[in-house]
C-alpha cells in the first residue's frame, strides 16, 4: 500500500483527500493541512515512487505504470480506511489521477477540486514530451525535470513552486522518473476522453491566471461541462496554485465544499 497520513476532525463527517502531481509528494500540501483540518478530516497520500512511497515500496510495482493503476493505489487506501466518500483535491498530474479514480469508482467521489488541471497538451507541452522521450535514457532525470519546471513555471513569482517541485523530485530515482514519464504515451487519448465526457460529479477547477499551458483548455471544458463544473482563476499566479497563492486556494476550496455540501 502507498504511504498516507490522516489528520482527523472529530466534529466533521466530511473527508478531503489530497493527491499531488508527478515529482511532488504529500509535503506540497503543507499550506493546506491546518486550514482544511479545521473543517474536515484530511487524508494525504504519496503516490507510488514519491515521498514515503519510495523505492523500497516501488519494488512491488513491477507492472507498467498506468493512470488506472495509480488511481487504484489511492482507492486501496480509501478502502483500507473505510472512507465511503471523499472530496478529492489534486494538483497538476494529480488532477488526472483523480479524474481516473472517478471513472473507476465514482461512488467514492463527492467532489473534485482540480488545481493546475491538465486537460489538454498544447503545442509547447507536446514538444516537451517529445524532448523528454528523446532524452530520458541519456540525460540525468533532474536536468530534464528542472527544464520542464522552468518551462511550465517560468516567471519570477513562480520560483517558490518551481524550487519546491525540483527539491521533491530529487527524492526520485532515474528508473522511477522514466516509469512515470512513460505515462505520457497514454496521456493524449485519456485527456481527449475526459474533455468529451462530463461526469455527474461537482467539479471546481482552480487555475492560475498565468498557467498559460493549461488554462485555455480548462476554460473550454468548463463551457462545455457547465452542468457540473466551475472555474476559479487566481490572479498573478502560475501552475501550482496551492503553493503560490495558498490563502486564496484554501479559502476558495473550503468555501466551495461548504457551499455545495454543508448546510
Amino acid at each position: 500500500m502507498i504511504s498516507y497520513t490522516v489528520y482527523e476532525n472529530n466534529t466533521s463527517p466530511e473527508w478531503v483527500t489530497f493527491v499531488h502531481g508527478a515529482g511532488g509528494s504529500s509535503s506540497i500540501w503543507f499550506k493546506q493541512i491546518r486550514d482544511f483540518q479545521k473543517h474536515f478530516n484530511v487524508l494525504v497520500v504519496d503516490l507510488r515512487g514519491h515521498g514515503n512511497s519510495n523505492k523500497s515500496l516501488s519494488k512491488n510495482f513491477k507492472q507498467k505504470y498506468t493512470f488506472k493503476a495509480i488511481a487504484e493505489d489511492v482507492i486501496e487506501v480509501i478502502d483500507f480506511l473505510k472512507i465511503k466518500k471523499s472530496h478529492f483535491v489534486g494538483i497538476s498530474l494529480g488532477s488526472i489521477v483523480i479524474r481516473q479514480l472517478a471513472e473507476i469508482q465514482s461512488e467514492k467521489v463527492k467532489s473534485m477540486i482540480l488545481g493546475g488541471a491538465i486537460l489538454k497538451m498544447n503545442f509547447r507541452s507536446q514538444v516537451l514530451m517529445r524532448l523528454g522521450n528523446a532524452f530520458k535514457y541519456v540525460l540525468p532525470y533532474l536536468i530534464l525535470y528542472k527544464f520542464f519546471a522552468f518551462v511550465i513555471m517560468p516567471k519570477k513569482n513562480h520560483k517558490k513552486s518551481r524550487l519546491l517541485f525540483i527539491n521533491e523530485a530529487k527524492k526520485l530515482y532515474q528508473k522511477e522518473f522514466i516509469k512515470w514519464f512513460k505515462l505520457t504515451a497514454e496521456i493524449n487519448p485519456i485527456l481527449r476522453y475526459f474533455r468529451q465526457i462530463e461526469l455527474d460529479i461537482p467539479t471546481l477547477y482552480v487555475m492560475g491566471e498565468e498557467d498559460y499551458m493549461f488554462l485555455p483548455a480548462v476554460k473550454e471544458v468548463v463551457k462545455n461541462h457547465f452542468k457540473t463544473s466551475e472555474l476559479f482563476v487566481v490572479p498573478n499566479c502560475g501552475h501550482v496554485v496551492n503553493v503560490e497563492q495558498a490563502m486564496v486556494f484554501n479559502t476558495t476550496v473550503v468555501s466551495y465544499i461548504q457551499r455545495k455540501f454543508i448546510v
